[in-house]
């Protein structure tokens, strides 16, 4: 199953990586944070290492260690534009439970 992109958050990767003039993907990761326990780490891939496991959606590779793979398993990330406001929301099928804002998980 894996993780993927919604087409929307490809082209906003792309473009990104495009401005930067470098890079592989984006790297999608949790981390131990916030009032409910987890926290989404996303950041630019300039290099992967060999415990990485890559996934491609729209032509964009999503990079994943292994052990957010069991928190991010069937996740899809999108870019949502409402309003004003725009940015990534995870669809993320794991989620058992969620801060009021929006900011911290857990499974």
């Amino acid at each position: 199953m894996g993780v993927s992109l919604s087409e929307s958050a490809a082209k906003h990767v792309s473009n990104f990586i495009a401005k930067r003039g470098k890079g592989v993907g984006i790297r999608l990761g949790v981390k131990t944070s916030g009032c409910s326990g987890m926290a989404y780490k996303l950041e630019f891939v300039d290099e992967t290492h060999d415990e990485d496991l890559i996934f491609e959606s729209h032509g964009v590779k999503v990079v994943v260690d292994p052990k957010s793979l069991a928190y991010l398993e069937g996740t899809e990330l999108d870019f949502v534009k409402e309003g004003l406001n725009e940015g990534f929301r995870f669809n993320n099928p794991n989620v058992k439970d969620q801060c009021g804002c929006g900011e911290s998980f857990n499974v």
